[in-house]
């Protein structure tokens, strides 16, 4: 879909992205994630034509896009906040682009009325976006999209605007949307949760460039970079030099200036091991993250909630040497997962 994508925004000194390949599949969820800036709502600009690549190109099934304008590219735009009509009432929001595409009432109806049906939206058509609930809007702009009959849908970062219950609630309801209707999809978000649950591939990005593109089991398995190591997980990887490793991790052979990265589940808590000090203590309700201080490196540990422990204390903690990840001086994994 994406071959050598290259952009840069007018003015700017720095690329935006830089040759980016990406492809989705039919039917596939392709999630895209990465911190603030890193390039992500610019992909899917360029993807809906609304920005024009410096260099690359954009294909849909076979067919070169690159220089065809939005409006007639078979990709339909999911915004962030819905970007809904609020004096318009779900039937006419759906609608929306099909009048204005000047699409025969007859069938402007009658693929309102099919979209609807298939997203449960028949009961609320003659409501207004004030009178619905999170969800329900969520529903509403997936089906303005729906009803263009497009190839590809892009999505926005979509659940930005919802507190955090109905984020939950809708991003689990948008996941069936997208999955049961079979088209592929392209999901931007900063929050790696939605990523990670949303796309059958996830794609991590940094400075408009491509980390690393992996189903979200092989991302957080087999990270190919420390950044990837450290942006994906909760809590994210801990990262040590492996020069100062060896209290807690058994020696083995590593490239110079290696750098060793440690799950916090695979962390054993153990009496007989030589002991660290304890910088933090976090209480997340179903478990403790234990912050350990290693040759002036922190190291996070998963205990039960019942493990008493306190900041400043020292305990023993081991970790098994299959279980270490271990990345080379340039940040790259050595072996893209655990030792085994």
């Amino acid at each position: 879909m994406v071959e050598g994508l290259s952009y840069r925004y007018p003015r700017a000194t720095t690329d935006s992205l830089v040759d980016v390949h990406l492809a989705v599949a039919p039917g596939e969820v392709l999630a895209i994630v990465g911190p603030s800036g890193s390039g992500k709502s610019t992909l899917l600009r360029l993807l809906c034509g609304l920005l024009s690549p410096a260099s690359g190109r954009v294909s849909i099934d076979g067919e070169d896009l690159t220089r065809v304008a939005p409006e007639q590219r078979p990709v339909a735009m999911v915004f962030q906040g819905f970007a809904l009509f609020p004096h318009l009432t779900v039937r006419d929001n759906l609608g929306f682009g099909l009048r204005v595409r000047r699409v025969a009432r007859s069938e402007r109806v009658a693929r309102v009325d099919r979209v609807a049906d298939a997203l449960r939206l028949t009961p609320l058509l003659d409501r207004l976006p004030s009178q619905l609930s999170g969800g329900e809007r969520q529903r509403t702009a997936l089906g303005r999209a729906l009803v263009r009959d497009p190839a590809v849908f892009c999505l926005d970062e979509p659940l930005s605007s919802l507190d955090p219950v109905l984020r939950t609630a809708a991003r689990r309801e948008l996941q069936e949307l997208l999955r049961a209707d079979g088209r592929c999809a392209v999901y931007v978000t900063h929050d790696q949760v939605e990523a990670m649950t949303a796309g059958d591939q996830v794609a991590v990005l940094r400075d408009g460039r491509v980390e690393q593109v992996a189903t979200p089991r092989e991302l957080y398995e087999h990270p190919a970079t420390t950044f990837v190591a450290g942006f994906v997980g909760t809590p994210p990887m801990s990262l040590l030099p492996a020069a100062s490793a060896g209290p807690v991790v058994a020696a083995f052979a590593v490239p110079a200036g290696a750098t060793l990265g440690v799950r916090a589940e695979d962390v054993r808590l153990d009496a007989g091991a030589p002991p660290v000090p304890v910088l933090a203590v976090e209480d997340v309700g179903s478990e403790l993250h234990v912050v350990l201080d290693v040759g002036g490196s922190p190291l996070v540990a998963r205990a039960a909630p019942g493990v008493r422990v306190l900041p400043g204390d020292a305990i023993g903690v081991r970790v098994p040497p299959e279980r270490v990840h271990v990345f080379d001086a340039d940040g790259r994994a050595v072996r893209l997962g655990p030792i085994r």
